[in-house]
């Protein structure tokens, strides 16, 4: 038989030997496996990263890293020990491989990284979906007609390059100044579920921040057990990275006890409690990422679902796609959900990926996977939100404009709803004429 485009291979699950790295030589299990140590031992500077990884790395990474964090990162350091464990796990870790590997692209850029010529799209924005322009309350996007965000703080267990709530999420940058929250957690939490309240259209609560692993247990119990009080709310879904990236988080017994506390009362409510997380390379799955799902629904979460981003040199093509999503499934107890395309926020051009190739990696990915664990890639529209990208109503290669509609009405939009709604692919993704034709564009502006 004829090989197939792609050839399926079960890779069972490793937790790599983070003893491989000199500043862990001696970090035993038990350290490792404890929630407090791994936070207590985030890498969050240059010199702390070298000190992990002394000199398997040479001087030419960190003068590199350095020159992104003063000039171009949109996002501080900020990362695990776990995360940084799922860097080259295999085989001689030294600088080319580091560079190459995947994790390192999307949690750790450095400046050889970013485009040289479009660093930023034009029309790059630091809020570029405009959440915060709808806000109804402190934290509060009401974005679609029958669902919200509830953004419960702006602090994450581990930074993400490509963070699209970077405008306010971490520690301000020398490329961004971060938005702050002015209320305290007890009255923008008053202020949320008050609106709610009041809104019985709205049946469905995304909890995030930032990542609900950074809000103190009691705290975010106290508030998931009054989402639940509200009638008419039916799912509540919590958005946390630190499934994959602090799988420790969410195995402590304190969470995991308070969790099933959560999930038992959903379920006597009949409310769909699930557990959103964002893991972009099989890399990152290990036996304790599979442990951390497997006890949320052994405590009675719903569902544990994957939201990954595509990302150039991360995860871009049909096998990476494709391998993640059977280590998600078949080994990790995950949902393959959605894959984002990158938004188009500053200093991300080298890795977002133009619709076109987002519409054939859908196509390329389909027939591979079980139905319900195929995922569905979408382009979250600025002022639109998430469409599959084959919902574009009309797309200019030339110049990577493609135009979106809509069907319901935002926050802060009147009653036109044929208006179309415009998305631009990277500039360096783009025939000649169409760089071309930007380039005199922007010489005109």
């Amino acid at each position: 038989m004829t090989a197939q485009p792609y050839a399926y291979r079960r890779q069972e699950l490793v937790e790599p030997d983070w003893t491989r790295l000199p500043g862990w030589k001696a970090v035993t299990r038990e350290q490792w496996e404890s929630a407090q140590w791994q936070r207590v031992n985030c890498v969050k500077n240059v010199r702390q990263l070298r000190a992990v990884l002394g000199d398997l790395v040479d001087e030419r990474f960190y003068t590199d890293l350095e020159d992104d964090q003063r000039r171009l990162a949109t996002m501080s350091m900020l990362l695990p020990p776990q995360m940084i464990n799922t860097m080259v796990p295999t085989g001689r870790f030294d600088t080319e491989a580091f560079y190459a590997d995947p994790i390192r692209r999307y949690m750790l850029p450095v400046a050889s990284d970013r485009h040289p010529v479009w660093p930023s799209h034009p029309y790059a924005s630091r809020d570029s979906l405009h959440e915060h322009d709808m806000w109804v309350a402190e934290g509060l996007t009401h974005r679609y007609p029958t669902k919200v965000l509830a953004e419960l703080l702006p602090t994450c267990p581990q930074y993400c390059g490509h963070c699209t709530r970077m405008d306010l999420v971490g520690n301000s940058t020398p490329a961004v100044d971060k938005l702050k929250l002015t209320l305290k957690p007890v009255d923008r939490y008053d202020a949320m579920i008050g609106y709610l309240k009041a809104q019985p259209g709205v049946r469905d609560v995304v909890v995030s921040g930032g990542d609900v692993a950074n809000v103190p247990w009691r705290n975010l119990e106290s508030f998931l057990m009054r989402l639940l009080d509200i009638g008419t709310i039916r799912d509540i879904r919590l958005a946390t990275k630190a499934l994959a990236g602090l799988p420790q988080h969410w195995l402590q017994p304190d969470v995991v006890e308070g969790l099933e506390r959560v999930a038992r009362t959903a379920a006597r409510r009949g409310v769909n409690l699930a557990i959103h997380t964002h893991v972009n390379h099989v890399q990152s799955l290990t036996p304790l990422v599979a442990k951390a799902a497997q006890t949320a629904l052994e405590v009675g979460v719903r569902d544990v679902r994957n939201q990954g981003v595509l990302l150039r040199g991360v995860n871009a093509t049909s096998e990476d796609l494709l391998d993640l999503c059977f280590g998600l499934q078949g080994e990790a107890g995950i949902l393959p959900y959605y894959f984002y395309m990158c938004d188009m926020i500053p200093n991300a051009e080298h890795w977002r990926v133009a619709v076109w190739q987002a519409q054939q990696l859908q196509h390329d990915i389909m027939g591979y996977l079980p139905g319900y664990a195929t995922p569905r890639i979408v382009c979250d529209v600025p002022f639109v939100g998430k469409r599959w990208v084959h919902m574009v109503t009309e797309y200019d290669r030339e110049r990577g404009i493609s135009y979106w509609t809509k069907n319901y009405r935002t926050s802060i939009e009147g009653d036109d709803l044929d208006r179309r709604y415009a998305f631009h692919d990277p500039i360096d993704t783009l025939p000649e004429a169409g760089q071309r034709w930007w380039e005199r564009e922007l010489a005109t502006v």
